[in-house]
């Protein structure tokens, strides 16, 4: 028997079979509004990374709803469908409510107990001293995502270890940021700095903007729609977008990065780019200039399968409308192993538009300078997320949470213990179950904290539950923006059941190892209050507006005629990279065609949809009854050469013999007949998840092919195919 089993929670928690939606309906019944006393709490949104503040709205104590903040500039007042629903994850039925332990009972299994919030601390501190003592503070690393990670990460840093990693960075935005800071010398921030509400043209390749619903683009893509902006999507599915756009390109999967060379070709060989601009801040173009020489529209349109014509016309509509033209640098970019080098050309056809730091193209973000609470420097830890991955990856500027994994298998492994915060690993990283269970065999301690009960609890020694978003403070929201501002999140309710703040369980578990001195506050409303009064504000005001807004400090965009220091080596935007050169990577992007489906097997899209954030919120109540599984788009002709009829279930499966859930067809002519597409983060094997347990298809299991960024560690998730197995009777 293996050290440490998968554990299903509902052996422990008495979960049955599936409970109506209509008996899980997320918020309790009110009378009408103005019945009762009503009272409002502001708070940032926790159900996607974009943390759109607002107001909860309260009768009589009572949930009654959620609503924008007039003065955010994330949401300017309206939230999304998903930040509205964010009630349902309070009042979720399903959530973790009290500590767990993992117990080998009489008969050899495994299991989990509950325990006091006492004896799982004293646990968790025991096993990291005992580590500690004889392997080192630096063996113990973390994996997390969400915005309360920051207090476990403080606690990491206290006790001497270096070791994190953010899914987001190998599984998301890592290769964007990576090859936009090869480029111009520092990344896009979160949100991005797009300037879409004042862009005449925007190019949309790969980017589902309105599925994927980050509200701030929404809303400034919606405007410059209303402006009639140009619209260019690329894409091998008619998106959303797609079907409001000027322009589709249905390209062929894998070849974004010849078209985007092809652009190039064109801009330079017509002398459509900005002259003045690249002379001006730019280093490299004859390089580039011969090097993409030899991508004409002719050749390429043999790759993508977009007519020649369709090139010279759009970049010839990008170049007309420049420098208010934005190529969007995206999100989610890791698709086939190229990944830094895609961001790159399209940071580079930026460059040549004149876009970046100007008016309709990328701007100049800003934050609040918030002082740090004075707290002593932490202790040095003898290694860092590095030792994971040691010279492989040498652009990871950050944890690559793959390589984390793999060293941890094994009694000689780097780390022996994993602190798991808000991320579901299972499902997060594509190709690395078998790895995760090696690892979580050979750990001496897994601690997991979260607000649900999700796969990743599975393999724990101890749960935590967090409590959500609306029962806690979490630090002070401070993103790069159009202007500087703070958001406040402060808690609207008591904790519910015995779960506790994340900053609580971080402070508790400091206390415990020793580190008073890092945690000296009663509340972290001592910090807060703390911080904001030295920038002329207070816990006070903030609790009643939510919001602050702060003047700017410099341009918005690049003044005219002011000379223009980039953060790279060359002090320049580097269109030729001698970083890359140095490590033996192609100074430019290079174009390699991507591995085709065997006979039988598409291509596997997967995205998003507007009311879910990926798998986080398909067992919300409110947000399950508006979408409670995914679809498998189809192309006709597909659906008629299999017999496959639309609503029908089927399943799927990878040439490495992986079978997916059943999932309900879509038939569908907006979806190449090379592909097919799904929205990910359906399919919990967790029983525990009782509306969205086994509902729908998880495509994260189905990606067994996975291309890795060699530059910074990326796990390109879109090479992988399937075929489609119809259900027997």
């Amino acid at each position: 028997m293996n050290r440490r089993e998968f554990i299903k929670l509902s052996s422990l928690l008495g979960a049955g079979a599936a409970v109506s939606p209509l008996l899980l309906t997320g918020c309790s019944a009110h009378p009408l509004p103005g019945s009762g006393q009503v009272s409002r709490t502001p708070t940032f949104c926790d159900m996607c990374f974009w943390k759109c503040a607002g107001f909860v709205y309260r009768e009589d104590g009572e949930p009654w709803k959620i609503h924008g903040n007039d003065n955010d500039l994330h949401s300017e007042g309206r939230l999304c469908t998903r930040g509205t629903a964010g009630l349902g994850n309070y009042e979720d039925p399903d959530r973790l409510q009290k500590p767990l332990l993992r117990v080998t009972g009489a008969d050899g299994r495994q299991t989990f107990r509950e325990a006091s919030w006492d004896e799982a601390l004293d646990f968790i501190t025991g096993r990291m001293k005992s580590i500690a003592e004889n392997h080192g503070a630096d063996r113990f690393a973390m994996l997390n995502h969400g915005y309360g990670a920051h207090h476990f990460s403080h606690l990491m840093r206290a006790w001497g270890s270096g070791s994190r990693a953010e899914p987001a960075f190998a599984q998301c935005r890592g290769p964007r940021d990576v090859g936009f800071k090869l480029t111009f010398g520092e990344g896009l921030g979160s949100p991005e700095r797009t300037d879409m509400e004042h862009s005449r043209c925007i190019v949309l390749i790969g980017s589902h903007i309105g599925e994927n619903l980050h509200n701030g683009q929404v809303q400034t893509l919606a405007n410059a729609w209303r402006r009639n902006a140009t619209v260019i999507t690329v894409d091998p599915r008619f998106s959303v977008p797609a079907g409001k756009s000027k322009y589709w390109l249905p390209i062929k999967p894998g070849t974004d990065l010849a078209l985007l060379l092809a652009w190039m070709h064109v801009l330079i060989d017509e002398g459509l780019y900005d002259r003045d601009y690249v002379q001006r801040h730019a280093t490299g173009f004859e390089q580039l200039k011969e090097h993409v020489a030899r991508y004409s529209p002719e050749w390429v349109y043999l790759e993508t399968g977009i007519q020649p014509e369709l090139i010279r016309t759009t970049a010839r509509e990008m170049a007309a409308s420049a420098p208010a033209t934005l190529i969007h640098p995206g999100r989610h970019t890791v698709w086939y192993g190229d990944d830094t080098q895609r961001s790159r050309a399209i940071a580079i056809l930026n460059a040549l538009l004149g876009s970046w730091g100007r008016k309709g193209g990328l701007y100049i973000q800003e934050k609040v300078r918030l002082p740090k609470f004075p707290l002593p420097a932490y202790p040095k830890p003898k290694s860092d997320f590095r030792a994971a991955h040691g010279a492989r990856y040498p652009f990871a500027y950050k944890g690559v949470s793959n390589a984390i994994i793999e060293a941890s298998i094994g009694e000689d492994a780097h780390y022996k213990g994993l602190l798991v915060y808000g991320t579901n690993l299972p499902m997060t990283i594509p190709g690395i179950r078998p790895q995760l269970k090696a690892a979580m065999d050979s750990l001496e301690l897994v601690v997991v904290v979260d607000t649900m009960p999700s796969e990743i609890t599975g393999y724990a020694d101890v749960v935590l539950p967090e409590c959500t978003y609306l029962e806690r403070y979490d630090n002070l929201r401070n993103s790069g923006e159009r202007h500087p501002s703070l958001a406040l999140r402060m808690p609207v309710f008591e904790p519910r059941h015995e779960s506790k703040p994340g900053w609580w369980i971080a402070r508790e578990l400091g206390h415990r190892l020793g580190l008073q001195k890092y945690f000296p506050w009663k509340d972290y409303s001592e910090v807060l209050d703390w911080q904001l009064k030295q920038v002329g504000s207070s816990l006070q005001e903030m609790q009643k507006i939510g919001v602050k807004n702060f003047p700017r400090t410099r341009p918005r965009y690049f003044v005219d005629g002011q000379p223009v220091q980039f953060r790279t080596p060359s002090g320049r935007i580097e269109l030729y990279s001698q970083q890359l050169a140095d490590q033996g990577f192609d100074p430019m992007p290079e174009y390699t065609r991507p591995q085709q489906p065997p006979q039988g097997y598409y291509h596997l899209n997967y995205g998003r949809m507007p009311a879910h954030t990926f798998g986080k919120t398909t067992n919300n109540a409110l947000l399950f009854q508006l979408a409670p599984e995914n679809t498998l788009w189809v192309n006709p002709l597909v659906a008629s050469a299999q017999g496959i009829e639309n609503g029908e279930y089927v399943r799927l499966a990878n040439p490495d013999g992986i079978i997916s859930n059943r999932i309900r067809v879509r038939v569908t002519e907006r979806i190449r007949p090379d592909s097919v597409f799904m929205a990910h983060g359906f399919g919990h094997r967790s029983r525990r998840l009782r509306l969205t347990h086994d509902v729908g298809a998880d495509d994260s299991e189905l990606m067994t092919n996975v291309k890795v960024d060699p530059i910074m560690g990326g796990t390109g998730m879109r090479g992988n195919f399937v075929t489609i197995v119809r259900e027997t009777a």
